[in-house]
């Protein structure tokens, strides 16, 4: 008898050391008929993504993912993890995407639930208010007591980085984290998740700078927000990822 198996969709994850790419292999690993892999990239000893990376794709950033799929003859590459988070989701996992309509309001403008709404926001928020703010930050603590600045130019920097964080960031910070912090208590349905009762990839993709800016979360003025991070680095399918990275690296995984 003929062997009649369609042929399954295969995945290349460009993951590299230290970036947002981990929380694709946490979303790799709940699609449904497919198959991947990881190609590993180590960073430099300046901390940049090294000059391979470009053959992925020619901004050399990561996450990166090439898309082979039996139903079609040229294959798909994907840069940006929001982009990549929504094509992948609803390609792959739609288990993880709300319920779009409000019963007898399919296909009308405005008769999205209140779930779904959420979770379209994310996949721009993650990477957009949120990515940004967090970025000016993390350039502001290397400014401040990063190995790349001389012992003897810190007393400047760290002025300098005093002043911006005075003027402008803790104030942002404080704005994005009582946003978050606000979601997490509004949930739809009373849920613990971003988006209601249930983990969805708006939850993954807001993983990473979340768990990145945990020293900045203190328990006392974020304690939905610190319980929700918590949940979510408790959930199997997440550390299975970890799992698996720290298995193929023979390192332990740091997100920074």
């Amino acid at each position: 008898m003929a062997d009649t198996q369609v042929p399954k969709t295969q995945i290349t994850l460009h993951w590299l050391e230290r970036s947002r790419a981990q929380r694709i292999v946490w979303l790799l690993r709940s699609c449904k008929d497919i198959d991947y892999k990881l190609d590993l990239y180590k960073r430099g000893a300046d901390g940049l993504a090294k000059e391979d990376l470009k053959k992925a794709h020619p901004l050399g950033k990561s996450p990166v993912i090439t898309i082979t799929s039996p139903t079609s003859t040229t294959p798909v590459t994907l840069a940006e993890s929001g982009l990549i988070t929504e094509y992948v989701s609803e390609h792959y996992a739609p288990q993880l995407i709300p319920t779009r309509w409000r019963d007898g309001q399919e296909g009308k403008a405005g008769g999205e639930t209140e779930a779904y709404l959420r979770w379209k926001f994310y996949m721009h928020y993650a990477e957009g208010s949120l990515m940004a703010i967090l970025l000016i930050s993390h350039i502001m603590n290397q400014l401040k007591d990063g190995p790349a600045v001389p012992f003897f130019v810190k007393p400047l920097t760290r002025a300098v980085a005093g002043k911006i964080e005075s003027a402008f960031l803790n104030q942002n910070l404080a704005t994005q984290f009582g946003f978050l912090e606000s979601q997490i208590s509004t949930s739809p349905d009373g849920g613990s998740y971003l988006c209601g009762k249930e983990l969805t990839s708006a939850d993954m993709l807001m993983s990473f700078p979340l768990m990145a800016a945990k020293p900045q979360l203190p328990e006392a003025t974020f304690p939905k927000l610190r319980a929700y991070i918590a949940r979510l680095e408790a959930e199997p399918t997440f550390k299975e990822s970890v799992a698996e990275v720290e298995k193929l690296t023979g390192e332990p995984y740091k997100i920074l």
